[in-house]
């Protein structure tokens, strides 16, 4: 009895931690880009073939140890062919869990597509009709780019580096003598910076195939950036000014260990083959034995679980999330500790959601602690709930919430610390303003896109923020963009349903008509509050500092369009760029912010979308159509006798006051 009792504590911690570890290696994929080609079938057959393939291979087990798996579905004209690429430095579990994120993206990406490839950073995934992936010439391509221009000084020998970098890792995949056709290398560009490249083929392609492949995909980047990626159906190239991949690799490939080629048949000597008889049955009774007691034990814990009627499966995930949630809490003596009591020197705003702080740890690690205000109408296990949910979102343009402490009414959230403050503290300061050059607000406006994006599509459920301006952009050590307080909306739990709300959140000028008067919110909200932000950045003035200089210029929306309508858009350019920027990347910026705004909410952009224009020029851009104006009256802004359940919040919580770090 204590033998069976202990063999069933055994299993249950050994559930336990498997679950545990599964949890913690549950994140989100880094989404780049997808293609979809504008061929749609039709036919119920190939979509079906379409849908095999993808459960294929987001689910055949033994393949992702390898990192790759090609298949095909179907006959003939119907036939579907299929793959996953899985970068060559990373675990099984992480390539099993990309490729089955992936092939859930594909079917709401790409319905009906005949030819679709999407790539993560840490894997990508491909259907077609063709057998593009084993050809070495295809055409179907993703292109990506850093916003970050080389310096002309440097550009030539910028250029010769990452040539020579990529080709020499170019030559190590395509003769590698491993499985998986990964090499990565590095080299000093100068004292102080230092080139990253990783090249990788489909492990089926020859090694000719392999570096013809790298060495066109080469010839094709645009090497006046400071990074870059190219990705064809057979393989794919990358090169950056930081570290992308596990350094411990370089030079080298990170090939799962070759199995180890089966013994040949041995005969036994006729004198021995009773013993050997005697030996084979003594196992396999031995194994029966293991395998009954493990049935035994698996039973009594399951008998244990249903005897219990509460017990449901509903309950199981909620416990689950509060098992995550503990790993995530921290004591409420800590968070004090390291904002010594919250100190008012150590304070770095307020915003409607509560106050920063900011905090060091005991470890010495610097963290951003908000405290949140006492309306949120939560209890504990919904709160824990919905921080867990928030924490899984993975982005380099989010900022990462790093846990939470409940003691007594006290509700605060512990996020990473990013030293720049936001990007109102640069963008609206005329003696700070010179300091974002054009180059450096292009690159924050893509990496506000991408951030948004991945709320909106690419995590595992559909975050809409709800109050993006320029006070929740927070900027790190490089003047790049995270986006901060997203989920706040989930974690106070508004009273809404669907796409409706009673209270309303958010900050008056950027707020859409349509969420502003009636309370609709949707990711159409978000895109136009991204239009706004957008328009600020390029201007470097408030949406609302026009009508106080003037009340005839309206917002900047408004003077924005009459700009556009005028022919004069550059007339918006902030003057501290003088004449350092490219007057097309500005222009094209404004059109697609201008499609942001528009009032109709179907005349609006995707996040999708606007990432596309952003990142490729080629793209044709809609005519725009006046935009939604919403402001008011002095009469209306004097604040006093207006109805504030009618239009728009105007309590503090929607204003951010920042104290110098």
């Amino acid at each position: 009895m204590y033998a069976y009792a202990s063999l069933n504590s055994l299993f249950f911690l050994t559930f336990f931690i498997t679950t545990l570890k599964a949890y913690a290696q549950l994140q989100d994929p880094i989404y780049v880009g997808h293609v979809c080609s504008n061929r749609i079938s039709t036919n119920t057959s190939d979509n079906s073939n379409v849908g095999s393939v993808l459960i294929s291979l987001s689910s055949n087990n033994s393949f992702f140890s390898n990192g790759s798996n090609i298949i095909t579905e179907g006959q003939n004209h119907d036939k579907v062919f299929g793959v996953f690429l899985c970068k060559g430095d990373i675990s099984a579990e992480v390539c099993h869990e990309c490729v089955a994120f992936a092939s859930k993206a594909a079917l709401k990406r790409c319905p009906g597509g005949k030819e679709f490839l999407i790539q993560y950073d840490e894997c990508m995934l491909g259907y077609s009709d063709r057998n593009i992936f084993m050809d070495p010439d295809a055409t179907t391509a993703i292109i990506t780019w850093s916003n970050q221009n080389v310096t002309a000084e440097q550009s030539g020998r910028f250029n010769g580096a990452v040539v020579s970098l990529l080709k020499k890792s170019a030559e190590e995949a395509a003769n590698s003598k491993t499985r998986k056709k990964f090499a990565v290398n590095k080299s000093d560009f100068t004292l102080s910076q230092t080139l990253y490249a990783s090249v990788q083929c489909i492990p089926d392609l020859t090694s000719e195939d392999c570096l013809t492949c790298l060495q066109q995909s080469i010839k094709k980047l645009y090497f006046n950036k400071v990074g870059g990626r190219f990705l064809v159906p057979s393989c794919n190239s990358r090169y950056e000014i930081y570290p992308f991949y596990n350094e411990t690799i370089e030079g080298t490939v990170l090939p799962p260990p070759d199995p180890a080629p089966p013994l040949p048949p041995v005969s036994a000597p006729p004198g021995k083959r009773k013993n050997s008889t005697k030996v084979i049955i003594a196992t396999v009774v031995a194994v029966a034995i293991s395998v009954l007691l493990f049935v035994a034990v698996f039973s009594f814990y399951v008998t244990k679980r249903v005897k219990k009627p509460h017990d449901t499966a509903a309950e199981k995930d909620e416990r689950d999330d509060i098992t995550t949630a503990g790993s995530l809490q921290f004591d409420f003596k800590v968070v004090e500790a390291a904002t010594d009591k919250f100190a008012i020197c150590n304070k770095l705003g307020q915003g409607g959601f509560g106050e920063v702080y900011k905090g060091i740890l005991p470890n010495g690690v610097q963290v951003a602690v908000k405290r949140l205000s006492k309306t949120s109408g939560q209890g504990e296990k919904e709160f824990k709930n919905e921080v867990v949910v928030v924490a899984k979102l993975q982005h380099r343009n989010l900022v990462k919430l790093l846990g939470f402490c409940l003691e007594r009414e006290e509700k605060i959230l512990v996020y990473e610390f990013v030293p720049n403050k936001s990007l109102d503290y640069f963008l609206f300061d005329s003696n700070k303003q010179s300091q974002l050059d054009w180059t450096t607000r292009y690159r924050i406006i893509g990496g506000i896109a991408r951030g948004i994006l991945y709320l909106h599509q690419d995590s595992r459920l559909t975050i809409i923020h709800r109050d993006l301006k320029a006070g929740n952009i927070l900027l790190d050590a490089d003047m790049n963009p995270k986006v901060a307080d997203f989920g706040m909306a989930r974690i106070f739990e508004l009273d809404q349903t669907e796409d409706n709300t009673r209270r309303i959140v958010g900050t008056y000028g950027y707020m859409s008509p349509e969420y502003a008067m009636y309370g609709q919110f949707s990711m159409k909200s978000d895109v136009y509050s991204f239009g706004v932000l957008v328009l600020e950045i390029i201007s470097g003035r408030k949406n609302s500092s026009l009508y106080q200089m003037d009340a005839s210029f309206g917002n900047l929306v408004t003077y924005t369009w009459k700009l556009w309508s005028n022919g004069s858009p550059l007339d918006l350019v902030d003057s501290s760029f003088r004449e350092n920027y490219q007057s097309n990347e500005i222009i094209r910026c404004i059109h697609i912010a201008l499609l942001c705004v528009q009032e109709d909410t179907e005349n609006r952009p995707t996040m999708s979308a606007i990432v596309q224009m952003l990142t490729t020029s080629s793209i044709a851009l809609a005519v725009p159509q006046p935009p939604g104006f919403f402001f008011r009256s002095n009469h209306e802004q004097a604040g006093p006798s207006m109805d504030k359940s009618s239009l728009c919040s105007i309590d503090a919580a929607s204003i951010t006051t920042l104290v110098p770090r």
